[in-house]
């Protein structure tokens, strides 16, 4: 998608990161991948054999260049859990690709960026205990999926109840939300349940998925949070975890508001709240 140039663009015209804040990952090894996804899906995503009826789930056609680019999303993903170590946090411009499963793709994503980094960090022993915080109006089936059984991952997805994916999966804790609901009584929700985890999960490392298609422009996400309440969104999350120490690494997810300049305003925000919260240079 253009948002993705678009918001890098913005943020350097406007000075709010330097080129030297920008890297550009590697592709993910086999290895980190399979920690995660089958063989066999691996397999098919690699030699480009996926049937028709599973690219229809995706929704591409699959391709060597989209496999790429979705292996090199998922090692900026990693690449930033290790900087966020040192520094608080740090964002991938993409990423976010919570309805993938370890053995399938759905929902325009084929691997599960996240899933991935929080299984490198537990295999490599840098985290003990991972917190998702899936705020994307669709439900993180794939990533409620993957790590149903794994006691070291606590996955944590507010929703639109009656978004996509019609067939939800069972996170550690599940928000569904009603359409329609405005700022206040989306901002009391997240900040009373950021209370609990934050006091109850005690995570030494946290992922935040910032999908900006909670906006009332939206074109499918039937809520109605202003540009001002997501952007509020953003600066509670990231408060609370850096109130608490939690190192934290930001994925953009989704935003389809017809007008591009509102999706990358409401990303951008995410960008300079990080900055301003963290004191990122």
């Amino acid at each position: 998608m253009i948002k993705y140039e678009l918001i890098s663009g913005q943020l350097l015209h406007e000075g709010t990161i330097k080129q030297h804040n920008l890297y550009s990952p590697e592709p993910c090894n086999e290895q980190t991948i399979l920690l995660t996804h089958t063989k066999e899906y691996w397999n098919k995503l690699k030699f480009q054999t996926l049937s028709a009826s599973e690219q229809r789930r995706i929704g591409f056609p699959q391709s060597p260049e989209l496999t790429m680019r979705e292996i090199i999303i998922t090692q900026g993903t990693i690449d930033c859990c290790l900087y966020a170590m040192q520094n608080g946090a740090a964002l991938n411009v993409a990423g976010g690709t919570h309805h993938a499963y370890a053995d399938k793709g759905e929902g325009f994503c084929l691997l599960n960026d996240f899933a991935v980094a929080a299984n490198y960090l537990l295999h490599k022993k840098l985290a003990d205990k991972i917190l998702i915080i899936d705020l994307d109006v669709h439900q993180g089936n794939g990533t409620a999926s993957i790590f149903k059984n794994n006691p070291n991952v606590f996955t944590f997805s507010m929703h639109g109840k009656d978004n996509y994916p019609f067939h939800k999966e069972l996170s550690d804790l599940d928000v569904a939300l009603p359409n329609g609901i405005n700022d206040d009584e989306y901002l009391s929700l997240l900040e009373e349940n950021l209370k609990l985890l934050c006091a109850g999960v005690k995570p030494s490392f946290a992922f935040f998925l910032s999908g900006v298609d909670i906006l009332s422009t939206d074109k499918f996400g039937k809520l109605k949070i202003s540009m001002e309440g997501c952007k509020r969104r953003d600066e509670l999350v990231f408060t609370y975890l850096k109130q608490n120490n939690i190192p934290c690494t930001v994925a953009m997810g989704g935003g389809y508001s017809p007008d591009v300049k509102l999706i990358v305003e409401a990303h951008c925000n995410t960008f300079r709240l990080a900055k301003d919260i963290y004191q990122l240079l």
